[in-house]
């Protein structure tokens, strides 16, 4: 069985009336009392396996869950245990899952890290005890169940309070789900929340809050996939890298990098959405203006962390004077910016456009075929690493928006080239993108210097003491210039690797 759910953190304002809209009609109020196991080493958790023991009411249930392609799915079986005395707690057993994809998966993950299945000694770790909600609904033509947990994980003496919504489809369309997880959305103010239960524990027995940052990965890609497939693919990579990201941030993670890879994903699916659009007439224009702006917004901060991190101390090294930066209220709090209701909405048309296309009968009126993904995407690529090698042998002579242009197309170049590797060679592509590497370094510190111009130019207003950090930084940019046309240079010498037969 996989297990399709969206699941939503909800502010404080809105927690009584969610729980209440949720209480409407038959519904039914359970005490979920949990306790999550693994190895000694954590064998099943290097794999992101959870395996649980819960009481549900009077009955005991063993489930495990471990994830599948898609960033929301996760196969799971559930494995009700007889009835047993008031006071007795059952032990897990890997063998109740034989025979299921998760239990094969169990399986094979404990063999490999040297562990016997049928003699192994699970440990628990954290448990859950929660009060949930639950009502089931129908909605267009799928059947889903809300549910409202409040309560907490514990590990030994560590707790973690817990308020949210999940939505999960018990049978029927995807589409209609997400329909109305929107709506709910929508009317409630929440957001998306792809941290799980048993991960809230694994943090709690760590002692730590948040999650590492989640970086990009590639796409799954086997055979002669069609162009939405590759579309799909990708966008389904992009989500498994904004999704969690997201989530740490709205949660509060001050980590830099948490925004960083957020800002990195988001670019990531933009550059699909510009280069693969042929390969997916369901592109909404909506989506590129709200992650842009999200974009953008999640930026501000970094740049600003850049300039008194970084960039103030050059300057007083180079005997400048001090210049204060200050948090500045025009600055926005990233969680803010992830919370929104534009940014969450992007969020869940893009969850709904990574599931697959239900299948229709052809018809006489049905489009022509799309042509060959490799063919587009050959021609994109190439396209783009001219564009690059053009305008990289006259970069000095470019004006600043120009330049920061190819800086955008290096960048697509790469991002692209990394998604289509699988279907060309994944050596021959790592070795290209290699060859772009300098040129990246060379034109991101070009880049963030004229931001950087830009900024003290506008704290001068207010500011006398900033006109050293524009005249000092403005002198090294002709020499910068040069640096970054050496190294675009050095891409026209790059074997491409999509010329391949």
């Amino acid at each position: 069985m996989t297990e399709f759910e969206l699941k939503f953190q909800i502010d404080p304002s809105h927690q009584a009336a969610v729980e209440a809209a949720v209480a409407r009609g038959r519904s039914y109020r359970t005490r979920l009392r949990a306790r999550y196991f693994d190895t000694a080493d954590g064998a099943l958790a290097a794999h992101r396996i959870v395996l649980r023991l819960r009481k549900e009411g009077g009955t005991w249930v063993q489930t495990a869950k471990a994830p599948t392609d898609g960033p929301l799915q996760r196969h799971e079986h559930n494995f009700e245990l007889p009835p047993m005395g008031a006071r007795e707690v059952p032990l897990p057993r890997i063998d109740r899952h034989d025979g299921t994809p998760v239990g094969d998966l169990i399986v094979k993950v404990l063999r490999q890290a040297g562990h016997d299945p049928a003699a192994l000694e699970l440990v628990p770790l954290y448990g859950t005890d929660v009060w949930r909600t639950t009502r089931e609904m129908r909605t267009g033509d799928a059947l889903v169940e809300l549910a409202f947990d409040r309560g907490e994980v514990r590990s030994g003496d560590r707790t973690h309070a817990l308020c949210e919504l999940e939505i999960e489809l018990k049978h029927g369309s995807p589409q209609s789900m997400l329909e109305l997880a929107q709506r709910w959305r929508n009317r409630y103010g929440l957001w998306l929340d792809t941290v799980s239960k048993s991960a809230r524990g694994e943090r709690l027995a760590n002692g730590i809050q948040h999650g590492p940052p989640t970086k990009a990965v590639q796409p799954s890609l086997k055979g002669d996939p069609s162009g939405p497939e590759v579309f799909r693919a990708v966008l389904n990579t992009c989500l498994a890298q904004i999704l969690p990201n997201a989530s740490e941030v709205a949660a509060g993670s001050q980590d830099a990098e948490h925004v960083h890879q957020l800002r990195v994903g988001i670019r990531r699916f933009r550059t699909a959405l510009r280069e693969m659009s042929d390969f997916a007439p369901q592109i909404d224009s909506a989506w590129e203006l709200a992650l842009v702006d999200a974009f953008r917004a999640l930026g501000l901060r970094r740049d600003r962390e850049h300039l008194r991190q970084s960039v103030q101390p050059q300057i007083e090294a180079a005997g400048g004077p001090p210049v204060a930066w200050q948090h500045a209220a025009d600055v926005p709090e990233p969680a803010d910016v992830v919370r929104s209701a534009d940014f969450q909405t992007v969020l869940m048309d893009l969850v709904t456009a990574s599931l697959p296309t239900e299948a229709t009968e052809a018809t006489d009126d049905a489009p022509e075929e799309a042509p060959p993904a490799r063919k587009l995407l050959r021609k994109r690529l190439a396209k783009l690493h001219r564009q690059v090698v053009r305008d990289g042998r006259r970069f000095e002579a470019l004006e600043s928006t120009a330049q920061h242009r190819v800086r955008k197309r290096l960048k697509r170049l790469r991002y692209l080239g990394e998604f289509v590797a699988p279907l060309f060679g994944r050596r021959e592509a790592k070795r290209y993108l290699k060859e772009l590497e300098p040129a990246q370094d060379a034109l991101g510190k070009h880049n963030d210097d004229a931001v950087a111009i830009a900024a003290y130019r506008q704290h001068a207003a207010h500011d006398g003491r900033a006109w050293f950090a524009v005249g000092w930084l403005s002198a090294r940019q002709p020499d910068d210039a040069v640096e970054c046309r050496k190294a675009l240079d050095k891409i026209a010498e790059a074997r491409p690797f999509w010329k391949r037969p």
